[in-house]
């Protein structure tokens, strides 16, 4: 039998809004809230109770719930006299579902602990249609006591939970996974960009490659190209999906942990540098699968460059 929870959900946006509806409607208390009024009002239409802030949300909370753009916010949220950590239970467990830092991961933590309360990250994976379908997979870095305190709760908003080690762990699995996930979608992109070249038809190359050694989830889920997966965004004016300014954030995070910890990872870092150019320049909103179009415009670029070069 399900233990109802009193959940503060702080931060009701594309994901959080959906994350905390299916709390709700899993038969959970969500008190929630958010800066931006039209948030406020699809959580509440959702059956989320509104609070004036996240103090309020908090105040007699079993879970604190946070998912935010970055470990400034979560940081500020926590702190101060009408921070969440001064208005919450003593008894309360906070769960940050935000992608971060791992430093910033492991400053939450700490600022948690040393309340005496329990805390844990559980960023996720599966984007805005996974937030909605509540078939997320939650990455969860906390001690074993807090995972399983806090696993039925998430079950309510993802079909996968994997728990995977102590604090901190679960934001370390969601970068590296963002890093294959960033620099698999530029090489599938490269590949279709120099099928074109070689006068090879979208079809003919996914009917290959999804079949074959070159078979992966960029490729027969979120393929870049239109046609070959109709519920992918290249079929939807590349309509997000996973934007590229969130894969931006991520491969930032990537190559921030990659320079910190002296590690060789050369593609994880020329990933991060295309996908911030690409977010700089158009693609912010974008399905980051868009990059293509930045590959595709590079070659032509160099082509044009190849003819004009004297004989």
């Amino acid at each position: 039998m399900m233990t109802t929870r009193a959940v503060a959900f702080v931060g009701l946006g594309n994901m959080g809004g959906p994350m905390a509806a299916n709390l709700v409607a899993a038969g959970h208390v969500v008190n929630g809230f958010d800066l931006v009024p039209q948030a406020l009002e699809q959580a509440r239409d959702q059956g989320v109770r509104i609070a004036g802030s996240p103090a309020e949300a908090a105040a007699d909370a079993d879970v604190v719930i946070t998912m935010l753009p970055g470990g400034a916010h979560v940081l500020d949220c926590y702190g101060g006299q009408d921070g969440l950590l001064a208005a919450a239970p003593a008894g309360a467990l906070f769960v940050d579902c935000s992608t971060i830092d791992v430093a910033d991961a492991h400053a939450a933590h700490a600022a948690v602990r040393a309340t005496g309360r329990r805390a844990l990250d559980a960023p996720v994976s599966g984007g805005v249609v996974g937030a909605v379908a509540g078939t997320l997979t939650f990455m969860v870095g906390a001690d074993s006591e807090d995972f399983t305190a806090i696993e039925p709760v998430l079950t309510a908003m993802g079909r996968r939970v994997v728990h995977c080690g102590p604090p901190g762990a679960g934001q370390a699995a969601k970068i590296c996974n963002n890093m294959i996930l960033g620099a698999t979608m530029i090489a599938v992109s490269e590949a279709f960009v120099l099928g074109e070249h070689l006068g090879l038809s979208h079809q003919a190359l996914f009917d290959v490659a999804s079949a074959a050694s070159g078979q992966c989830w960029a490729l027969t889920t979120n393929c870049p190209v239109p046609g070959p997966v109709p519920a992918s965004p290249a079929n939807h004016d590349y309509r997000p999906g996973f934007a590229g300014a969130l894969m931006a954030k991520d491969l930032r995070l990537a190559a921030n942990a990659i320079r910190a910890g002296g590690v060789s990872a050369e593609l994880g870092l020329h990933a991060a540098e295309m996908y911030a150019a690409f977010a700089e320049n158009g693609g912010a909103d974008r399905d980051f699968s868009a990059v293509i179009h930045t590959i595709r415009d590079q070659h032509t670029d160099t082509a044009a460059g190849e003819g004009n070069d004297p004989a």
